[in-house]
């Protein structure tokens, strides 16, 4: 798909018809579409470099749409949010505390595990593309450890997509029998005899490779766990939803060259609000 200049607009034309379907179908209160900094560079990249080194960039015909992704937010009466030096998961982080305090609940929408961390009591981690809700009761089951330990499972089992090694040899199946028995990394290492004493293969010596690589699984955990504390230029008042501006929305839709589909839907929402 292409706009009247030869654009491409493909992506575009998905992400904005998603967002249409996603509030018509649950007519969020507050909402926000959280996105990472324009910069590659972050905090986390500063404490590793090699942090999601491996990754290729995005196709040129999808990383030009990102910033038009950004853009019809507004027209649609949606906040989109980034904030440099941090990525979209720490924008979520820090609203999805913010809101706690005040009483909101949230729903994570994502297929991606990292954010199920920060699913506590009430909130709920929306796999839209499948369909699926998880509470927090149904975290452990989908992922393997309760919300809490996320952090701590990936220290430990690594993320080959974010380029963090992990302690070699612990898989998810070690991992989680390890956040089933300890709380957190720290009580792991502080009791690390007893590890042999569970039931998980290899658990003699596992004790021992544990202590070979406790650097690098902390290390790990400053990648892993999401920062739920960093300035935003907003506040949860700004996330409101409002009604669509029909007339910005027709003049950003003839720009992509969006036919009546995406117009009738904003219309159809535009009547509801």
């Amino acid at each position: 798909m292409h706009d009247p200049m030869g654009r491409p607009v493909n992506a575009l034309y998905g992400f904005t018809r998603f967002l249409l379907e996603y509030v018509e179908r649950h007519q969020p209160t507050h909402i926000v579409i959280a996105f990472d900094g324009k910069s590659d560079d972050n905090f986390r990249t500063e404490i590793d470099p090699t942090y999601k080194a491996q990754r290729e960039p995005a196709p040129d015909d999808l990383a030009e749409q990102f910033e038009r992704c950004y853009d019809v937010c507004k027209p649609l009466g949606l906040t989109a949010l980034a904030a440099e030096g941090y990525e979209a998961d720490d924008v979520i982080g820090t609203l999805v505390h913010q809101g706690r305090a005040q009483g909101f609940r949230s729903w994570i929408v994502s297929r991606d595990k990292d954010l199920s961390q920060l699913i506590r009591n009430g909130d709920l981690f929306y796999d839209y593309s499948d369909s699926k809700r998880y509470a927090y009761d149904g975290i452990a089951d989908r992922f393997g450890v309760v919300p809490e330990r996320m952090a701590d499972y990936l220290a430990l089992t690594g993320d080959a997509v974010d380029n963090i090694a992990g302690v070699p040899g612990v898989g998810p199946k070690t991992a989680g029998a390890l956040l089933t028995a300890f709380e957190s990394l720290e009580e792991l290492y502080s009791r690390l005899s007893d590890v042999e004493k569970l039931p998980i293969r290899g658990a003699k010596t596992l004790a021992n490779k544990l202590n070979e690589h406790k650097e690098k699984a902390y290390h790990a955990r400053t990648l892993t766990r999401i920062a739920c504390e960093i300035p935003l230029s907003c506040t949860l008042a700004d996330l409101q939803r409002k009604p669509p501006d029909m007339d910005s929305l027709e003049l950003f839709y003839s720009d992509a060259g969006f036919g009546a589909s995406l117009r009738t839907r904003a219309n159809r929402l535009w009547a509801q609000d």
